[in-house]
């Protein structure tokens, strides 16, 4: 005879088996037929349209303004006044110097002043009654004039012992430090002022390619672009926030590189862009009519040449052979191999194969590039 306990235990198993198994009859299946889903790869739709012809120039960042604070007058330094890497207005004194002989300077020139000045006010009517001569009394005045030069340069000099900022930007490290004797010989370099904000960019073209441009041009194959604003591409490739506006284009050649420099400034007002770093502007240089843009991940590169993967009318992927000309910021401008209606994978190239069936949704440039699919789910433990 079976237990209480044993029976009810018996039959608390056969219920979670009979639930296990409707879990299992209830389960979906992937697709009829038990076959896998076309996988999804991501496409755009070749249409003609107006585009800008772009060129990407290597040029490097520098500062709009910088000027070298250099010590004018000699002495030790006894203080640094501002804070390394800080901003500083125009007349900011950034360093002291001792001081003490030109205050002394100056004073001994201001008793020099005083002296002469009382001799020529004396002198003048003795002149009127003939007590002094005239070449006494011009010497008296050439006295007092050397008196009144002598005194402004050692206010010059006392003035000079506190080197100011002479314009607004950021000042560097100090290339001196307290103590150390400056001025003697040469004008000891002190710190460096840099105006940043706005940055400017330098960057050249080639004339081969300005000449060719201008060709096309005058050729009626293309029209002159506004090269007025340009974009900036950091080290890690991506754009900089601000547009920036060109403010040079040099009217010579220069012999060694057969390049033309032009310059261009960009607001910095977070000072994200540094001076000396390289980057690339991207040059407007033509706009083109019924052009077919397509992103560079979609073009594959082979032995045959360049090539794209489309999806025909029936979902199935064909290799289709084009040939790519200039570049519209970061798109190839295809010459030729699309007539404009073509669906051109763009993302999911890996699951494309030539003849596979696949679905075809429309791209989002904002969307990361791969989908990972999530893990199935462990299989419960009994």
């Amino acid at each position: 005879m079976i237990k209480l306990p044993t029976l009810t235990a018996l039959t608390t198993l056969a219920l979670l088996a009979a639930c296990g198994d409707g879990d299992k009859k209830a389960a979906p299946t992937a697709a009829p037929g038990g076959g896998m889903p076309p996988p999804e790869v991501d496409v755009i739709t070749a249409t003609p349209g107006s585009a800008t012809l772009t060129q990407d120039l290597p040029g490097r960042l520098l500062a709009l303004r910088k000027a070298e604070v250099r010590a004018r007058v000699e002495g030790v330094l006894e203080k640094r006044l501002y804070a390394e890497g800080s901003d500083v207005a125009a007349g900011t004194p950034l360093f002291q110097i001792d001081a003490r002989t030109y205050q002394a300077a100056a004073a001994a020139a201001e008793a020099d002043l005083a002296a002469a000045k009382a001799t020529v006010d004396r002198y003048r009517p003795l002149l009127d009654i003939k007590a002094v001569s005239q070449q006494e009394y011009d010497g008296a005045q050439a006295r007092f004039k050397q008196a009144e030069a002598t005194l402004a340069k050692a206010r010059l000099d006392l003035e000079n012992a506190v080197p100011r900022a002479p314009i607004s930007g950021r000042a560097g490290r100090a290339q001196v430090t307290e103590g150390a004797l400056v001025g003697r010989a040469d004008a000891t370099h002190l710190v460096t002022i840099e105006q940043v904000d706005p940055i400017r960019v330098e960057f050249t073209q080639s004339y081969s390619d300005l000449l060719r441009l201008q060709q096309a041009v005058k050729a009626g194959k293309q029209k002159k672009a506004d090269s007025a604003t340009v974009e900036l591409l950091l080290e890690d490739g991506s754009i900089y926030a601000e547009k920036g506006r060109l403010r040079f284009t040099d009217l010579a050649v220069d012999p060694n590189s057969g390049a033309v420099v032009l310059r261009a400034e960009f607001p910095n007002p977070r000072r994200e862009l540094l001076p000396g770093t390289f980057v690339r502007v991207r040059f407007p240089q033509a706009e083109l009519d019924n052009a077919i843009r397509i992103p560079q991940r979609a073009v594959q590169g082979g032995a045959q040449g360049q090539l794209v993967m489309i999806v025909d009318a029936e979902g199935k992927v064909a290799p289709r052979p084009i040939t790519t000309g200039a570049m519209s910021g970061a798109d190839f401008i295809v010459a030729d191999g699309l007539k404009g209606g073509e669906q051109v994978i763009v993302n999911g190239l890996q699951k494309a194969r030539p003849g596979s069936v696949v679905k075809p949704v429309p791209w989002n440039p904002a969307a990361p590039i791969m989908q990972v699919p999530p893990a199935a789910p462990a299989p419960a433990a009994k």
